[in-house]
């Protein structure tokens, strides 16, 4: 029940990024983290990880486990996907292991994928490490805390 409950929350999660820059209650607006800032904590998780990466110029760090051979997904186009979802901690945010659970627009999803995703085609896998501004910026969302770069591990199933 626990894992449905949080995967629920982070579909809700993952299908809005950080748009607003305000806090909740109303008042001045977060200070959203720079990419420069989180690059050196990004880089050590990748290290730590064996995660031999590239960076795009977004700030995004990446590898392409498997470049996969089918369609390459654009933002119009609705994805199938596994994934998990860390912080760079360590701690597991989400995880779906079921791609017909997934089947979301790519357009709908934070700019982090939206920008990493159409990197690879169907049936290839990508590591990514995040910074914040590109995932839920200075508000976090469910179980990410605010200006929290993230890691993904996912997998192209189908795309649509």
């Amino acid at each position: 029940m626990v894992k449905q409950l949080l995967t629920a929350a982070f579909i809700s999660v993952i299908f809005f990024s950080a748009c607003s820059k305000s806090n909740s209650g109303g008042g001045a607006p977060c200070q959203s983290a720079t990419v420069a800032s989180e690059k050196n904590a990004m880089v050590a998780f990748c290290v730590a990880n064996g995660v031999t990466y590239q960076t795009d110029t977004s700030g995004i760090l990446y590898q392409i486990i498997t470049s996969g051979t089918g369609a390459t997904p654009s933002l119009n186009s609705k994805i199938y996907v596994t994934y998990t979802g860390k912080l760079l901690n360590g701690t597991t945010f989400d995880m779906q292991p079921n791609a017909s659970q997934t089947g979301w627009n790519l357009y709908s999803l934070i700019q982090g994928w939206q920008i990493a995703i159409p990197l690879i085609k169907k049936g290839g896998e990508i590591k990514m490490v995040i910074p914040s501004a590109l995932a839920y910026g200075c508000i976090g969302s469910g179980p990410i805390p605010p200006n929290a770069p993230l890691f993904f591990d996912v997998n192209l199933v189908d795309v649509q």
